[in-house]
Parts: structure tokens; C-alpha cells; sequence
């Protein structure tokens, strides 16, 4: 038995790679990845282990399972009857409960739960944090319980009207039993010419069975392929500006992203762009060097470049960027990418809901001759039936057919399936979400909703401006700024990230999510949106497509023609973010004079001001031979026998310190008074900038 990659043995063993990447690390054998390998004499150890073993575990696996079932179902009774006793009542709430700690009391959750739900939905709480009005009410919804406020609501709290439909998969994914895999979906981007179009042809042309006669000829977006009897679905729109307009509109479909590069040409522009956009997205990168074929191909400096120009690092160079050498138009080793494909799909768990409400993403509408409006979706969850309620946004519709991608008439499609649903009213918007409801009448409720608050919306923007910055980052606990850069030379470039990244800080990070070379597009202006970003221009504008998309989206372009004016706008914005410094100012300074005892009261400090001023709500220091003995408040000031708020030099005044009753004349009083200051941002080598 030769050595082994890990997925190799996973497969050999008939175990999930996961689980056996675990037992290794349990065994001591280190390993990076699924792409590591098992060197000979391992292997055969594990093989002869794992045969041995299978018996213990069949004896006693049931048992086990059982034992863990019960202890499950014991913990899990004993949960929900301490929240069902909260949901009963409404639970009242002042501001003091706004904390984690004290509102998962008062909801009877425990904290610990409510973080380690939160966690799974991709939102970090931190134990005993304020938490603001529309969040608490979220955890609340969450599990049930019944709330009301005794603090003022400062924002306008609109209603959802797809809250309770949101609410259903947010639990159900939160719970996570009723979830099963599904075939991953996959989106192939790259610079343009560099085979995208040519490997998804390649693919569908050798992998899709033949179609049925009658079917229909036009693309449906997506299509699904069967490879070692899995399904793998790929979004048949190469390129990256669909994959975050669709994730701009909260309709983010792609699991997992194919990065194409030719090997005759290396990392260009575009794939840099397509890179950035993939990355923002948070999906998993597979790199497909395309091209290996010509003769002027170079796969080891491809590889160089994906290293230093988007940090990717090949697995075989001892990182974990999957990268696989292709010939798109021979065919050459597209089996070993649909092989990877699948196994990143089994490595990141991919899942949704088989049954239930069906929710859709929307690759593209049209009009068509014979069915009308029409959408092509790819499904998420669910499973969509002829017959059903569908709507997206303010568009309704009862579905009447169902087409697949090889032009047959089907009556119902599940997870990750790609279909054209007819029956909608109208054109819904391209790249929404799609979702069934139980009736007509609650489709035209929540629709007719939506059609009101898309009104008012279009008069109130979502995205942020630079001089906002402020406001949304108030309750954000991690400070973070999103920037999309365009500049018109590389030199040009290489000198605003520099003075950028000068302004970073540990409270504040700059993100540069994405920049190049040329005029803002209307792909900036996507990526902007997608992300909650700023785009910022340097001596480059925005070309006519570019601005319209952004006045609709509420996203702001700023160009500049000069570094500092840029950097000055951007230093302000930042220093708005920093949490105000607290410092002391010296008002004042004294001498004891005399100590009166008074019973039931203390020690008054008769005081000679020498100079400057004391202030009854200031701070006090009492130094004793040069040496500090006390330092706290004021807690009364008196002049001849009268309570005043302060005390100014020459004159003299009476002194009880809070707490404290230990003063000796000739002590001497340093009156201090704390002010909030802003905090200002410096440049490394900042005498040296223009």
C-alpha cells in the first residue's frame, strides 16, 4: 500500500474525512489538511487498526448511542420547561437587565446557550454585554418570550413582514436537526479569456445526461452535473458581478467559488477583482489553473503569483488553497477538480432544510413567449411543489409549472436544485429571494407590505456615508472600515495603501477589501454594497453606470486629486470613531490650616487656597510630606458656614473629604477636575508627509 492523502484513506476507511482527521490528531500523527498525505507504514497501521476495531464498535455502538440519546433528551426537557415557565408571563424590563447576563435571567436562558445559538447563526456575543433594544428583542424572539420595555425607544423599530417566515430558518438552523446535506453550489470566476465559459461548457457537455426531445434549448442559469454519484449544481453565469449582486440583495447562493487563471497569463486584474469579491463573501476558494496545454504555459510561476499577489497559498506548498493544474478545452484533469469540489462540499458541512417552507434564490427573470413572467431559482430549503404560494419582495404568484435544467416538466424540486418557476404575477427583481406561503391571503398581506415599505425606503438609504462612520460604529464593540480603492497608476496605488495603513490602530481596523487600477464600475459599486464599504478614488471617476447604481444603492463615491486631502478626510472620520480619552486637569492647589472634629460628621479641612480654584464636583488629592495619602471626591464645600460649588484663590474655605478623615494641618490638597478629550490618530514618520 502506497502513501496515502488523507481524503484517500477517509475514503478507503469508509469515514467521513472530518472524523478521521480527528482520530489522527488523537493519535499524535500531525497532519495540516484533508490534502496532507499518510506516509506507507502509517497507512497500513491504520487500516489494520481501524478493521480491528469495527467489531468492538458494532458491539457497543448502539448501546452508546442510546445511553447519549436519553442524556440528551433528559438535558434538553429539563431547557425547555425552564423557558416555558418564562413564556407564560410577560417579562418586564428596565434598562439595568440590557445586560446578557441579567436578560438571560430574566428569560430564563442560559447565557452560555444564547451565545452558543447566536455563534452558530455567525453573530458574536460576549458574556454580560449591553445589548440595544432591537437585539434584545431578537434574542427574546428567539426562544419565545414574551418582553416589554420601560426604556424609551429611541429609533424607529419598523415591523418585518417577513419576520415570522426569517424566524422559521433562523430556528431551524439554529436547532440543526431537521438539516441533511445538499450538493454544494458553485460559482466559476476569473479575468476574462481565462477559460470560465470554456469549463462550464466542458462540464455540461460531458456530464449532463442527453436531453429528452421537446425539451426546451434556453439555460435556466444553473445546471447540475453527477460525479462519483454525487450532485454538484453550478451557476451557469460565469463571473463574479452576478455573484454579488446576489449577495447585495441578501441572496447569497454560491457555497463554494472556482477560481480560474490561465497558465499562460498568470493573475491579471479581473482575478484579482473576482478574488476580492469571493473573499468578501466568506466562500471557499478553489483555484483551477487553466491552460496547461499551451506551450508557453508556466503552472509553477502561476502559482508564485497567486502567492504574492492574493496570498493564496497552494497546499503543496504548505498552505491550504486547493489548486488544481486543468485543461478546460481537452478536458485534462476536470475530473480531479469536480473531485475537490466535492470533497471542500464535505468539509464545509454544507446543509438545508428538506422539508417545510421552501426558500429559493433567484439566478435571473425574464419574460418568456409561452410561460410569461418567469423566474430561474436555484432552492435552498425546502421543497418547491406546482401549487404553491410563492413571493419575492412586493411580487406575488401561485406556481403553475416547473422546468428543469434538461427542459423537463417536473412537479416538485429540493435543495440545490436549479429550476424555472412559472406562475408570478410579475417580473420579481433579479437576484431576490424567493419563499412559499401557506395561502393567497397571506401572500398578497406580506407583499402588499413590502410594497409600502419600498416606498419609503427609497426616501431612506441603508449604506453609510464617510461622514457617518460615527453613527453606525456607536454600538459595534469591534470598530472595523470597509474601503474599496481605485487609483489611476499602480505607483499611484502602492503609495495611498501606504500612508492608508499608517492610520491603522488596535481599537480601529481598515479593510481594504478590494483595489485597482482604472474607473469606478458598476462592479465597485456591487462589492460596495454587498459589504457596507466606502469607495474611494484617486485621481479616477466613476463612469455613468457606476454613478447611477450608487445614487439607487445609497452607496457614496468620494474622488480626490490630491494624497493628504484624502487622508485628512479619512484621519477625521477614524479619530470620530476612537472612544474619548479620559485626563486630568490640575484647577487647583491648597494648604491645611486647621482640622475641626465634628461628631456624627468628621474631619473639615480648613483650607488656605493658594492658587487657582476647587470645585465641589471635582477631584481631590492630600499629599503628606511630598507622599500621596488620599485621592477621591469632594463630598462638601463650604464658605464661612455656606454650601458653595466652588472656591477661588486667595481665599479660604472648609473641606470634607469623601471617606476619609485622616488630615493633618499642613497637608497640601491638589484639586483635580476629569475631562473627556478626543483622541487624536498619529502617522508613523509623520513630520516627513506633505
Amino acid at each position: 500500500m502506497a502513501r496515502l492523502r488523507v481524503y484517500e484513506l477517509a475514503r478507503q476507511l469508509e469515514m467521513d474525512t472530518r472524523d478521521l482527521m480527528k482520530e489522527l490528531a488523537d493519535l499524535g500523527i500531525e497532519i495540516k489538511s484533508h490534502m496532507s498525505y499518510i506516509d506507507e507504514e502509517t497507512v497500513n497501521l491504520l487500516l489494520e487498526m481501524y478493521g480491528e476495531e469495527e467489531l468492538i464498535y458494532e458491539e457497543y455502538e448502539l448501546l452508546d448511542d442510546e445511553e447519549e440519546k436519553v442524556k440528551r433528551k433528559k438535558k434538553e426537557s429539563v431547557e425547555k420547561e425552564e423557558i416555558t415557565k418564562k413564556k407564560k408571563d410577560i417579562i418586564k424590563l428596565n434598562e439595568e437587565d440590557l445586560k446578557l447576563d441579567k436578560f438571560s435571567k430574566k428569560i430564563g436562558v442560559p447565557q452560555n446557550r444564547i451565545i452558543q445559538d447566536f455563534f452558530m447563526k455567525g453573530e458574536v456575543l460576549k458574556p454580560g454585554q449591553t445589548l440595544n433594544l432591537q437585539l434584545a428583542k431578537k434574542i427574546a424572539k428567539m426562544y419565545d418570550a414574551k418582553i416589554s420595555f420601560d426604556v424609551e425607544e429611541k429609533e424607529e423599530v419598523r415591523e418585518n413582514p417577513l419576520e415570522e417566515i426569517e424566524r422559521y430558518f433562523e430556528q431551524k438552523y439554529s436547532e440543526g436537526k431537521d438539516l441533511v446535506e445538499r450538493p454544494p453550489i458553485v460559482t466559476v470566476m476569473g479575468h476574462v479569456d481565462h477559460g470560465k465559459t470554456t469549463l462550464l461548457d466542458f462540464i455540461r457537455k460531458t456530464r449532463v445526461a442527453e436531453r429528452e426531445e421537446g425539451g426546451i434549448t434556453q439555460s435556466i442559469g444553473a445546471y447540475q452535473v453527477e460525479t462519483n454519484g454525487k450532485i454538484i449544481t453550478f451557476i451557469d453565469t460565469p463571473g463574479h458581478e452576478i455573484f454579488t449582486e446576489m449577495r447585495a440583495r441578501g441572496a447569497q447562493a454560491t457555497d463554494i467559488a472556482v477560481l480560474v487563471v490561465a497558465a499562460d497569463d498568470g493573475v491579471m486584474p479581473q482575478t484579482v477583482e473576482a478574488y476580492n469579491h469571493a473573499k468578501s463573501a466568506n466562500v471557499p476558494i478553489i483555484v483551477a489553473i487553466n491552460k496547461i496545454d499551451k506551450p508557453n504555459a508556466n503552472v509553477e510561476k502561476t502559482k508564485q503569483e497567486l502567492v504574492n499577489k492574493l496570498n493564496l497559498i497552494p497546499e503543496e506548498w504548505g498552505g491550504d488553497t486547493i489548486v488544481v493544474p486543468i485543461s478546460a478545452k481537452k478536458g485534462q484533469n476536470v475530473d480531479t477538480l469536480l473531485e475537490m469540489i466535492l470533497l471542500v462540499a464535505e468539509m464545509q458541512e454544507i446543509k438545508g432544510l428538506p422539508n417545510g417552507p421552501v426558500r429559493a434564490v433567484i439566478i435571473e427573470t425574464k419574460l418568456d413567449r409561452g410561460f410569461g413572467p418567469v423566474a430561474n431559482v436555484i432552492i435552498k430549503d425546502g421543497k418547491l411543489k406546482v401549487g404553491d404560494y410563492v413571493i419575492s419582495g412586493k411580487v406575488m404568484g401561485k406556481v403553475k409549472a416547473l422546468v428543469n435544467d434538461k427542459g423537463q416538466r417536473i412537479k416538485e424540486a429540493g435543495p440545490s436544485t436549479p429550476v424555472m418557476v412559472v406562475g408570478f404575477e410579475e417580473l420579481p427583481n433579479s437576484h431576490g429571494v424567493v419563499y412559499t406561503v401557506k395561502s393567497l391571503e397571506k401572500a398578497r398581506e406580506i407583499t402588499g407590505k413590502i410594497a409600502e415599505q419600498e416606498q419609503k425606503e427609497l426616501k431612506r438609504k441603508r449604506h453609510m456615508k464617510l461622514e457617518e462612520i460615527l453613527k453606525m460604529m456607536e454600538e459595534s464593540e469591534k470598530k472595523e472600515l470597509k474601503l474599496i480603492l481605485k487609483a489611476d497608476t499602480q505607483g499611484s496605488m502602492i503609495a495611498l495603501k501606504g500612508a492608508i495603513n499608517k492610520l491603522q490602530s488596535e481599537e480601529i481596523k481598515i479593510n481594504i477589501i478590494h483595489s485597482g487600477v482604472g474607473a469606478i464600475t458598476s462592479s465597485d459599486v456591487m462589492l460596495a454594497t454587498a459589504s457596507d464599504a466606502i469607495i474611494l478614488g484617486f485621481r479616477v471617476k466613476a463612469d455613468g453606470k457606476a454613478r447611477k447604481m450608487a445614487e439607487a444603492e445609497g452607496i457614496q463615491i468620494k474622488t480626490y486629486s490630491i494624497v493628504y486631502k484624502l487622508i485628512e478626510d479619512l484621519k477625521a472620520a477614524l479619530e470620530g470613531m476612537l472612544e474619548p480619552e479620559e485626563v486630568e486637569e490640575i484647577t487647583g492647589r491648597g494648604e491645611v490650616k486647621k482640622v475641626f472634629k465634628i461628631k456624627k460628621v468628621g474631619s473639615i479641612a480648613g483650607v488656605q487656597m493658594l492658587e487657582g480654584f476647587v470645585e465641589r464636583n471635582g477631584m481631590v488629592k492630600l499629599y503628606r510630606e511630598g507622599k500621596l495619602i488620599y485621592e477621591g471626591k469632594i463630598e462638601s464645600l463650604k464658605h464661612y458656614q455656606q454650601d458653595v460649588k466652588k472656591v477661588e484663590a486667595p481665599q479660604e474655605c472648609g473641606i470634607k473629604l469623601e471617606n476619609f478623615d485622616d488630615i493633618k494641618e499642613g497637608d497640601e490638597l491638589e484639586f483635580v477636575m476629569l475631562k473627556k478629550v478626543s483622541r487624536k490618530l498619529n502617522f508613523e514618520n509623520e513630520k516627513g508627509e506633505e
